[in-house]
């Protein structure tokens, strides 16, 4: 298992990693590590390339913090859901650890303050960025994963989680499906779905939208409906579909 090199840290950043520990109740044995999860690739110009046994961003702790976040959290909605479908968990799951969701845990848990950034993102509002963010709170959890295993950041992942979770699925029966393919296809691509009215029919009093929705380069529908709202939310749902399928 990678061991980061301990590195010597300032007094004043030991302070501000500990008092961070502290607020989230964890401990990491090798300070270094949490230190690291910090660090935007931003700093890479500034501090160098990664070298044998040392990184100098968090770009990897977040590859390796996503896979386990999504262990965990994949996991807890497979044995609370025994009786849900594999689109459903996904759908659930895609919220709570979407770049928005991820992105909000990180200001309440105070990760802005211990942000390292290079100068030029730090100048262009980085520390505000979401995706900045939310890729801190997964390399946070990658680099707890290293420091002390499975079983610990299970349950620093669920403490975290597990509200959030919970306000899902309490809301997941009203949640519309154009929100949830938002948050998907936003989290997969980056990009919001557009929906487009291809006609009506029938008489002024009763009329029927048909609507499509573009996922990038792809059209799916049309689906009608008695108001352009409605529509909407039923080509959506058809996407969602076939997204699970």
């Amino acid at each position: 298992m990678f061991e980061q090199k301990k590195s010597e840290i300032s007094v004043s950043r030991k302070d501000a990693l500990n008092k961070f520990q502290r607020k989230l109740g964890i401990k990491f044995k090798n300070l270094s590590l949490l230190n690291l999860a910090f660090y935007h690739r931003s700093v890479m110009n500034e501090l160098g390339k990664v070298s044998a046994g040392h990184e100098t961003c968090n770009e990897r702790l977040e590859f390796l913090g996503d896979a386990v976040q999504d262990m965990i959290v994949a996991t807890y909605l497979y044995e609370k859901l025994p009786d849900q479908s594999e689109g459903v968990l996904s759908q659930i799951k895609s919220v709570v650890v979407s770049e928005p969701s991820l992105a909000q845990i990180a200001l309440e848990i105070g990760v802005r303050d211990c942000l390292v950034l290079g100068h030029g993102e730090e100048k262009s509002g980085g520390r505000d960025k979401k995706a900045i963010l939310a890729d801190c709170v997964e390399a946070i959890i990658g680099a707890l994963y290293l420091d002390q295993g499975f079983k610990e950041t299970e349950k620093f992942v669920l403490s975290l989680m597990v509200s959030r979770i919970n306000e899902v699925l309490k809301n997941h029966g009203q949640k519309d499906s154009k929100t949830l393919l938002q948050e998907w296809f936003q989290k997969e691509k980056k990009m919001c779905p557009r929906y487009q009215l291809v006609s009506t029919t029938g008489p002024e009093h009763q009329k029927v939208f048909n609507v499509v929705v573009h996922l990038g380069d792809k059209v799916i529908g049309p689906e009608s409906g008695f108001s352009k709202k409605e529509a909407e939310q039923k080509v959506a749902q058809l996407a969602l579909n076939q997204i699970n399928s």
